[in-house]
């Protein structure tokens, strides 16, 4: 356990403080890949995020594959140094990665750190989104998540040009407005 770091983050501009409904806070965020190109970190990420549904908390799952905001995000809170996910905060605290958190769950310590958070009451709470079956994102209805928007010239009535979708991201997707806020 005296390997064992947890950093104390603040970071100006993150919303790890953000206030949620009820007046709480983001209690737990979980940065994540959906990216299968590594098996271990996607392995790692799918071991944190059932680890926290095990123990029925709360938590904000931000997928920096899918939305380069999350990885810019979380590259920030560690001063601009390239981070593989997973990585858990809590209360603005960074837990650490997989081994980290699965090491504190061991020694009975991750309950300890969780103690106060928001908890899942109903089994609604562990249903699938209806918008986008719990990926928090779907495609851009705008544009069908090609990112571009076809538009006629001003000037001349034939003569077609793309412009780039303001709503969706660099995936062709946007948050999903029945699970985030």
């Amino acid at each position: 356990m005296t390997a064992m770091k947890v950093l104390q983050l603040n970071h100006k501009g993150m919303d790890l403080e953000k206030e949620e409904e009820g007046g709480g806070k983001h209690w737990i965020i979980l940065y994540t890949t959906s990216m299968r190109g590594i098996r271990k970190t996607f392995q790692d990420c799918n071991r944190i995020r059932f680890l926290l549904r095990s123990l029925r908390v709360k938590f904000d799952e931000r997928d920096v594959s899918l939305h380069m905001d999350y990885r810019d995000e979380l590259w920030n809170l560690f001063g601009g140094k390239v981070t593989i996910p997973p990585k858990l905060f809590i209360k603005g605290t960074c837990i650490g990665g997989a081994d980290e958190v699965l090491a504190l769950h061991e020694l009975g310590c991750l309950r300890n750190l969780l103690e106060g958070a928001p908890t899942i009451t109903t089994d609604h709470d562990h249903c699938p989104c209806l918008g986008c079956n719990n990926f928090r994102f779907s495609i851009c209805s705008l544009c069908s998540g090609s990112r571009k928007l076809s538009t006629i010239h001003a000037h001349q009535d034939h003569d077609f040009f793309f412009v780039r979708c303001p709503e969706c991201n660099e995936n062709g997707l946007v948050k999903c407005t029945i699970c985030t806020s």
